[in-house]
């Protein structure tokens, strides 16, 4: 016999979580009072629940591996659901522990009660309330298998505190079956062969690769199809490392901010060959004018996905590594010169480029450029959301899968600090920097003092240019340069007769350098093009946490561009 408590503990063990990131409370203490006696499991403490799934969430990304967290009742588990949304829309294996009042109290608003099944169903892939303590054992393997299989997923689990405290003899079960979850992982093979047969007769194939290749670790055998048929490649921002970007053949990213070559591809391909892509609306545009003139083949272990947004003349429902597979025997080593040309002539003509500061300032693609060259193109990337999230995307040669960690589909601002400590612990000997602006800071800055205490060697570069930069530049783009509740220095902000920013305050506040010193980290100011590739080496070469702030042009915009709604002709190319 052993407690619910003890068997959580247990359970985590069995399934091999080796890091768990979590806040304690009154109603999940039980289950902290048996964690400090396991001798596999490491324990980081954030400062804030979002912060513990977002660790959790980047070392699931960094590694392969199913991340854990957990959390108290109440107000802890409803801090969790900005980062299960997170994981959710990108894919990520994660397991969260949340605690709960008794049984007998739910439903009496018992104090930090709250219906976290209910609130997290929409944003979780599953979710268990354990109302019998002899339920535990099976709901922990279930969790565990449900969040890494199909297609991955957060899984949550409400742990109510009379389950903790009540005893069972129920083993963990060997096996893992639950009645209506089958994910199809063959593909069919009359569907597999269909679709070889289009990619053998196509003149303009191309390949439109998502995130889930990565999570397949189907990366190599992207390439193999991409090299055999001579196909180029084009990648969403979920999947950027998934085929080399100094390949011939890669197209870069694609999408609102991708680049023109890969949506001119796009455009005038006469097969796309989706892998692991769920034409997320920052991708199609105007659903109407995408991929126009080609038949699209849809490959996704998620059946969900398929003709959800965009037409499907051919689906595949499989495990892409499986499909892959099967499919390459059936595909013939071709060459379609002409097309790669056309593609490579796109590329060469509109490559990402950006006009240097009218006043000298600091570009912020040329950080993210230094930060290419001074790591050798070795660095692993995490970014908060926003402008630097999109220099990062374009302006830094992609080409490791799990090097470049990010939230994609719901755009979290926030993930960039917790992410890094998360994708550090995962990998303790990689390079992992965190991309992030001046907004996205201080959305999770208390996470600050997690690297410093665990001595990780994280590097924090913040571009601040004095703005919430991406909704700075839509404002300038859409509406008339009015820039409302996008300014963040004290001058330049539209008056409001309610608050006056005081004279005699500095431009930029608050003053990072000072802060990052007060959590025990190193930190400097670099305002000088000349300064930032030495000051990249020096923090890069130094095993300490170090924050850098970059102050950049204020008025740099993300570009090229396809309005909302557009279409490839509707790209912006330039805008002043």
């Amino acid at each position: 016999m052993r407690s619910g408590a003890r068997c959580v503990i247990e359970g985590l063990e069995k399934v091999g979580c080796k890091v768990l990131f979590g806040y304690p409370g009154g109603q999940i203490i039980n289950v902290f009072a048996e964690l400090i006696k396991s001798r596999s499991i490491r324990f980081v403490l954030p400062r804030h629940e979002q912060g513990a799934v977002h660790m959790a969430d980047a070392y699931a990304r960094a590694t392969g591996e199913v991340g854990f967290c957990m959390v108290t009742s109440g107000p802890g588990a409803t801090n969790t659901v900005t980062g299960l949304a997170t994981a959710n829309m990108d894919g990520v294996p994660l397991v969260c522990l949340s605690g709960q009042v008794s049984t007998t109290m739910i439903g009496n608003d018992a104090f930090q009660e709250a219906d976290t099944c209910g609130i997290t169903r929409s944003v979780t892939k599953h979710n268990f309330l354990v109302r019998d303590v002899n339920d535990l054992p099976r709901v922990m393997v279930e969790a565990y298998h449900i969040a890494r299989t199909g297609k991955p997923g957060p899984v949550l689990i409400d742990l109510p505190k009379d389950v903790q405290v009540g005893r069972t003899a129920v083993p963990f079960p060997d096996t893992f079956t639950r009645v209506g979850y089958r994910p199809s992982y063959e593909g069919h093979p009359k569907m597999i062969s269909r679709l070889a047969s289009l990619i053998n007769s196509a003149d303009r194939p191309l390949l439109y690769v998502g995130g889930g290749v990565i999570a397949a670790g189907a990366c190599g055998l992207l390439a193999e199809l991409a090299h055999k048929a001579d196909i180029p490649v084009t990648t969403t921002l979920m999947a950027l490392g998934a085929f080399p970007e100094t390949d011939p053949l890669s197209l870069c990213m694609c999408g609102m901010h991708g680049m023109i070559a890969a949506n001119m591809a796009i455009s005038e391909c006469d097969l796309l060959i989706s892998v692991g892509a769920r034409f997320d609306d920052r991708v199609t545009g105007k659903v109407s004018g995408f991929a126009p003139n080609a038949k699209i083949a849809h490959i996704d272990i998620d059946p969900s996905a398929i003709g959800k947004s965009v037409r499907c003349d051919l689906p595949v429902v499989g495990h892409l590594e499986v499909v892959l597979k099967a499919l390459l025997p059936q595909v013939r080593e071709q060459k379609h010169a002409s097309w790669v040309e056309k593609c490579l002539d796109w590329k060469k003509a509109d490559p990402f480029s950006y006009e240097p500061s009218p006043s000298g300032a600091i570009m912020p693609q040329y950080v993210i450029e230094q930060i290419d060259a001074v790591s050798g193109g070795k660095a692993l990337i995490c970014t908060d959301v926003g402008q630097g999230q999109m220099f990062a995307a374009q302006f830094f040669r992609h080409n490791t899968p799990r090097n470049f960690l990010s939230s994609g589909g719901l755009g979290t601002m926030g993930f960039g600090l917790p992410g890094v400590i998360g994708a550090q612990i995962g990998r303790p000997g990689q390079l992992c920097v965190c991309v992030t602006g001046d907004g996205g800071m201080q959305m999770n800055l208390q996470e600050l003092v997690v690297a410093v205490e665990h001595k990780l060697p994280v590097k924090v570069l913040i571009l601040n240019n004095g703005y919430l930069g991406n909704v700075r530049q839509w404002q300038d783009m859409f509406f008339g340069r009015v820039h409302s509740a996008t300014v963040l220095t004290q001058d330049g902000r539209p008056e409001n007769e309610h608050i006056k920013a005081s004279p005699d305050l500095p431009a930029y506040l608050p003053d990072f350098v000072k802060l990052a010193e007060a959590y025990g980290a190193k930190a400097r100011r670099i305002s000088a093009p000349e300064d930032v590739a030495p000051a990249l080496k020096e923090a890069f070469d130094d095993p300490s946490v170090w924050v850098l702030e970059f102050i950049v042009e204020p008025m740099s915009n993300v570009l090229p561009m396809i309005p909302p709604g557009g279409s490839v002709k509707d790209t912006i190319r330039r805008f002043s």
